[in-house]
């Protein structure tokens, strides 16, 4: 795959501001793990390479086992997830395919237990961030840095 154009080059002060909101939903207050597994999902379901190559990884440092991260897109059927972690995946893929879902009630009443409102809105900040990233890289064809280093 050949990278179509490098879109901080071409837009810096707008990825600044992409920048800025990651940092923000990254020192938001949510746990790492689970702000690894969102990203993660929704990276799987958009199909972002890039993304997820990223985002495993980084979910192995914080200390995510290889189980987890096997079975993520199958969390419904294993029973390696807490239902917090349940809630947010739920709420993961409504909103990452919200053209189709629509946000189901039943999907944000599964956060309440869970969650505070603070944390539902910190929570589906994460997820448009991580869309607006495997739609920036999907579409531009970053390439993963397993790829690179591989090539290396």
């Amino acid at each position: 795959m050949t990278p179509r154009l490098d879109y901080f080059a071409a837009a810096p002060r707008l990825m600044q501001a992409i920048v800025s909101l990651e940092k923000a939903v990254a020192s938001s207050g949510l746990e790492q793990g689970l702000i690894e597994l969102v990203k993660t999902r929704a990276s799987q379901i958009n199909g972002c390479a890039f993304c997820i190559d990223m985002h495993t990884r980084d979910a192995r440092k914080a200390g995510e086992s290889e189980a987890r991260l096997y079975l993520l897109d199958a969390w419904r059927e294993a029973p390696h997830y807490t239902p917090r972690e349940r809630a947010a995946l739920a709420w993961t893929e409504a909103l990452t395919l919200v053209a189709s879902t629509r946000a189901p009630d039943e999907d944000y009443d599964r956060l309440k237990p869970h969650f505070t409102e603070e944390e539902i809105v910190k929570l589906s900040l994460l997820i448009a961030t991580i869309n607006a990233w495997n739609r920036l890289a999907i579409g531009f064809r970053a390439v993963p840095a397993s790829a690179i280093q591989a090539a290396a």
